[in-house]
């Protein structure tokens, strides 16, 4: 295949004016589907590293950005982002092998959740993790045992704190409120005694998570200013050093035809104010920001072929081999109203006609929609249709086990050169964990 995925293809593919489609572009996504096989993840590479350059360009140095790897976990666009700089926020063994794997330095690696295991908590101590975000008093002190047993001379760790202050605006809302994650900061005032009595976990300081997709930069303002206030309240009635601030992240990308992207501009000035007033009135201070999405969203698209065309009751029917199995997000699973991903056809049109059709899935059920009557060039058997923005959340949000038709391929086009950084799931790898019970015979 003439290896045509350079900047010829993808020039017009930097954020902020990504381009539904083009001729060149059509016809490369159609020969990655006829060499990779379909389904199939495209990601590109160039996007995501065009999305950390602005972070870090318009971030302070003293700003560390950390990839969440829950956004999409490949190892291959783990590393990609390590290599640009990035650190990792892992919740899970698999995560942070994930991340060991990439190359990430164990140093630059964070690990939460509010329910963490004694084997995570065990490899965050074995590893030497950058930091351990703990949820919970009790979590503390089984970290605290866990360093004792091993041996080990200290472990970091950050407080994740649950605010007292609500965020607006967020696709979802993870703080201020009644949660499981973090301890609420009347918690974490009550147990000043308790945290002086820990003898291998030293508390480094404070970490915070408002909510995610947060479209309208003022609230990330707020939310930052807010958790920046929260930390040296709390550092001078905890008395404990503030050496790192993770303010978390959930920048935002558009999806919807009512929405509009995140105004990157404007806020990466407001915060590097914020950031610098904070740092000179705490030297040596670090600082974090998670991000997933932001960083890999805009670089991926699903890329399905149309099996069967039908119509039902006036309405037409684009019947595809992949859907909610491989993108629960894009068919609205959990959303109260369905809204269409950007959707378009990667195959050429002939007619140039365009005709209003619904997307769906393989599966036997009616939740598997792609799309709902999406304006699409006249489709026939065997188009390819993109589902765009789909670099986060589309596999690792899944239930790829469902009916058994298992994962597709994924592809990343590196330095203008498509890899297969994941193989197809085959019906062996679907039945190789399962075991065959055998009768009970006296």
């Amino acid at each position: 295949m003439p290896n045509d995925f350079s900047s010829t293809s993808y020039s017009a593919l930097s954020p902020g004016s990504l381009p539904l489609s083009t001729p060149a572009l059509a016809a490369s996504y159609a020969e990655l589907l006829e060499r990779f096989g379909s389904p199939l993840f495209v990601y590109d590479a160039d996007v995501i590293s065009a999305r950390y350059r602005q972070l870090r360009g318009g971030l302070p140095a003293d700003v560390d950005i950390y990839y969440s790897l829950k956004a999409n976990p490949n190892v291959s666009v783990c590393a990609h982002l390590g290599r640009l700089g990035a650190g990792a926020e892992v919740s899970s063994l698999t995560e942070l092998r994930t991340a060991l794997w990439a190359g990430i330095p164990h140093h630059k690696i964070i690990f939460l959740g509010p329910g963490k295991s004694e084997a995570e908590l065990t490899a965050c101590v074995e590893w030497n993790v950058g930091a351990v975000i703990v949820e919970s008093l009790d979590e503390l002190f089984d970290l605290d045992r866990i360093a004792r047993e091993r041996g080990v001379d200290h472990v970091d760790a950050l407080i994740r704190i649950n605010p007292d202050f609500a965020a607006k605006s967020s696709g979802l809302t993870m703080g201020g409120k009644p949660r499981q994650f973090g301890i609420d900061v009347s918690a974490v005032l009550a147990a000043a005694v308790l945290l002086k009595s820990l003898e291998k976990v030293r508390v480094r300081g404070l970490h915070a998570y408002l909510g995610t997709r947060f479209l309208d930069y003022r609230e990330i303002v707020r939310n930052t200013e807010n958790i920046l206030k929260t930390a040296e309240t709390l550092k001078q009635a905890l008395d404990i050093p503030l050496d790192t601030v993770d303010f978390g992240g959930g920048f935002g990308i558009a999806y919807f035809d009512n929405e509009t992207d995140l105004d990157v501009d404007s806020l990466l000035p407001e915060l590097a104010a914020l950031i610098d007033a904070f740092v000179a009135a705490n030297p040596g201070s670090r600082l974090i920001t998670e991000q997933g999405r932001f960083l890999t969203a805009e670089s991926g698209s699903y890329l399905v072929k149309v099996r069967y065309i039908k119509e039902s009751m006036g309405e037409k029917f684009a019947i595809a081999d992949g859907g909610t199995n491989h993108h629960m997000a894009a068919v609205g699973i959990g959303s109260f109203v369905k809204r269409n991903y950007p959707i378009v056809s990667f195959t050429d049109g002939s007619s140039g006609a365009e005709e209003h059709a619904t997307v769906t899935g393989p599966l036997c059920t009616p939740n598997d929609v792609i799309g709902k009557r999406v304006l699409l060039p006249k489709i026939r058997r065997g188009d390819v249709l993109g589902i765009r923005r789909s670099g986060a959340y589309g596999l690792t949000a899944s239930p790829g086990l469902f009916l058994g038709h298992g994962f597709p391929a994924e592809v990343l086009i590196l330095d203008g050169t498509p890899h297969l950084i994941r193989r197809r799931d085959t019906v062996d790898d679907l039945l190789s964990h399962q075991v065959l019970a055998q009768p009970f015979t006296a």
